[in-house]
Order: structure tokens, then sequence, then C-alpha cells
């Protein structure tokens, strides 16, 4: 019997080797195989969710991401993909409002918010074009390593296809809070956050021109962020303990008495969605800093560094990490992959403190400003790094590069993969 002519087969890796395998394509995972394909590393990244499809996000980007995406040479991209330039941000202190102009340079006109449906799918074609492969819609269900311990590849499979089992050099888990990557290679907590907030997310239609905007009043906060499509994310954030007390009688209802107590404003414009427009809801999860690599493997994003969405930082978290990544990958050497951490907590540490401080809700009016002035400094030191920061991979050849995670083969002290009893149902994160 002949094959029926539409039947589409499932997608498969093109080699049986690569020098980096990817599992999560989000911006972390997509941005690190650009930077590595645009090296001429063979890349492939691997995704369980389809091409461009949204996820729970705030959006909002800071100055360290909007400097890498436009060095990247992606920031015109999404600017002409109808993604809004923010041009100010105004803090609301209970009835005080402080706008801050964000006065524009070449590389920094403004901020944006994308949605993410539009960031990463951008992050993703140019990682195509740089020459990486993508397999979305793909599940990756388990990590191998050779009799060393040293991590070696993945077993994956689509939704009908048998289980594929592919090479690396080096696997890179870009893969969330519940980083299969991490467990598989034993990768240590190296510090633990305190506390955590819930977060109830909303799209509804705003004026064109409008800023970010940030609420806090005791005990609840909120923000409004303009992303694609002529919309606004807005997003009401409590404590654990009062989304438990007040959103058991329905998210809809309680975000909006939440959003009315912040601003009647700000309460107004949600109430402009669709009458069945659909919240997210993050109960919230406390920070943590893992291990950031070990013999054959790397975390990166949210798998690595994970901070409560109050601050809205961890996609900027998720490019710094990505670009510091790859270029200690293309160097190869022990020293490359330390510095890399070390570079990494060296800002991680203090945003997740400052983070902690805002989402514990237990500030006044009359000090959460100084939390927020703490945060500032940490973000404009980090923007100097990054802007000082040498980054040869954005023109090299693989020729130049010794052959990646070539320095970890025989580092014993890192611990080497175990035998994983199962890793499905990983959470959904924001990079």
């Amino acid at each position: 019997m002949p094959m029926t002519a539409n039947r589409s087969l499932p997608p498969a890796p093109k080699r049986a080797h690569y020098d980096a395998i990817i599992v999560g394509a989000r911006c972390a995972g997509a941005s690190t195989a650009m930077l590595l394909a645009r090296a001429g590393l063979k890349v492939l990244a691997i995704d369980r969710k389809p091409y461009g499809s949204d996820t729970l996000s705030t959006h909002a980007l800071m100055r360290p991401a909007v400097l890498q995406l436009s060095r990247w040479g992606l920031l015109e991209t999404l600017l002409k993909a109808g993604t809004p330039l923010i041009e100010q941000a105004t803090f609301h202190y209970g009835d005080q409002e402080i706008t801050l102009p964000l006065d524009g340079v070449a590389d920094l006109p403004g901020l944006i918010a994308p949605r993410r449906s539009v960031l990463d799918r951008v992050l993703v074609d140019a990682a195509r074009a740089a020459g990486a492969e993508f397999l979305h819609d793909m599940t990756v269900a388990d990590l191998f390593a050779n009799t060393q311990g040293r991590g070696r590849g993945v077993e994956m499979r689509g939704a009908t296809s048998m289980p594929i089992r592919v090479s690396a050099d080096i696997v890179i888990g870009a893969d969330g809070i519940g980083s299969l990557v991490a467990r598989c290679c034993g990768a240590r907590t190296t510090r633990q956050g305190s506390v955590s907030a819930a977060h109830v997310y909303g799209y509804a239609p705003v004026e064109p021109g409008l800023g970010y905007h940030w609420y806090f009043r005791e005990g609840i906060a909120g923000s409004l962020i303009p992303t694609n499509d002529g919309l606004a994310c807005i997003v009401a954030s409590v404590p654990p303990r009062l989304f438990d007390q007040r959103f058991r009688i329905g998210h809809k209802r309680a975000r909006m008495e939440v959003l009315e107590a912040l601003s009647p404003t700000l309460a107004e414009m949600a109430g402009r969605a669709a009458p069945d427009a659909r919240l997210q809801v993050f109960r919230g999860v406390p920070g943590y800093l893992r291990q950031a690599y070990g013999p054959g493997w790397a975390l990166v994003g949210d798998a690595g560094f994970f901070r409560d969405p109050i601050t809205s930082h961890g996609i900027s978290d998720a490019l710094r990490d990505a670009e510091g990544l790859a270029s200690a990958i293309l160097d190869g050497s022990e020293a490359a992959f330390a510095a890399w951490q070390a570079e990494r907590d060296r800002f991680a540490n203090p945003i997740l403190d400052t983070t902690d401080a805002v989402a514990a809700f237990d500030w006044t009016l009359a000090d959460i400003g100084e939390r927020h002035r703490r945060l500032s400094a940490v973000l404009k030191a980090e923007t100097q790094a990054l802007a000082e920061r040498q980054a040869p991979i954005l023109a090299s050849t693989a020729s130049r590069w010794p052959t990646p995670h070539r320095a970890l083969a025989n580092k014993d002290k890192a611990p080497a993969m175990t035998d994983p009893t199962t890793h499905r149902n990983r959470p959904e994160t924001t990079s």
C-alpha cells in the first residue's frame, strides 16, 4: 500500500554528534545556540514546545539585555516586529509618583518588553541563520554519559517517534527551574534564596507611548509593561500567604481587587481585557544559584540562576550568562569556565539579594525606594561590565578556537552525571 502523501515524518537530528547540544530553546538556550553557531560550532537545540509559542514572562528587558541585543544585531529586528520602545519608567509608591526618563544612546535607545512569541522566535531565527539546528515539539527524556561520568549526549523523542540518542562534546541545560540537565548531572545548589512572591499576569489593550509602571503599596505590588500588539502585561504581585487566602475565590476577582487597591487607573486599564482573556499564575519559587558547569555539561538561564520575577531581570540574566558561557566554551579552558561562573555569581548574588528584599514584602513605602536604588546600582555596574566585555564570538570562526570543553575532560572535582529515574513534567519558567 502506498504511503499517504501528506503524512510528515517526525523531526530528527541531522547528525549523530554535535559540538554542543542545548536542552531548552527559549531565550537562554536560543541565544547560546546563536552565539556558538556564529563561531562555527555544530549546535543542536531541543525544546518540547512548538516554535514561536508563548510562555509565562514579565517581558521587561533592562539595560543589560537591550545592550546585548543591540550588539548582536537583533534590536532593530525586534523594533520592526512592533515591539514598543520604552522611554521612561514610573515608580508609584502609594500616591507618590517618580518618573525617570530613559536617556537613549546609540546602543541603548530605550528599553523594550517583547512578547516571548516574538523574542524567542527572533533568537531562534538568528541562530538558524548562523547554522544552528533546532528540534521543537521534542522531549529530552534522559541524558547519558561515558564510563568516566562525563556528559556525552541526550535521549529524546517526539510525540510519535522512537527514542533517539545524540552525542555532543557538551550538553547545556537551558531547561528552567526543574532542569533535567541539572538533576542528571548532580549540579549543586550553591545558594538558596529565602522568599518568593506570587504573581498573576494578564494582558489588556493600552494606548501607545506608555512606559513601564511599577506600583507599590504596603503588602502588595503590581506592574504595567507595554508589549507587542498594542497590549500591556498587567501583573498583580502578592505574598504567597495572601495569595493562598484570597485567590482561592478566583484569580480574576482577586487580581482586580489588588490592582484596584494599587491604583484605580491601573485596574481600569486591566478591565479593558476581553471577558474571556486567560490569566497566567505563578505562585512563586525561592531564588537559587546552582553550580554552573561540570565535566561535559553547563547550565544557563533559570536552570542555573533564578530570582523572583518581581524585579523583571530574568531575561537580562539569561542573555548575559549565555554570552559568558559561549565565550567559555569557545576558549575551552577550565580557567575560562571558572571565570564565567565567577562573573555570573558576581552579579547574581546582589541581584538575588535585592530581589529578595523586594519580594519579601516586609518593606514600607518609606524604605522600598532605597531597595530599588540598590538594585539600580547593581544594574548600572552590570551594564558597564557588559559594555566593556570583549566579545570575539560575534564575528569569529570555529578554526580560531580549540575543541569545545576539552579542558573539562579530565576534571574530577565536579559531579558526574547520575542515573535519574524520571525527569518529566518540568515546570515552565521565564527563560
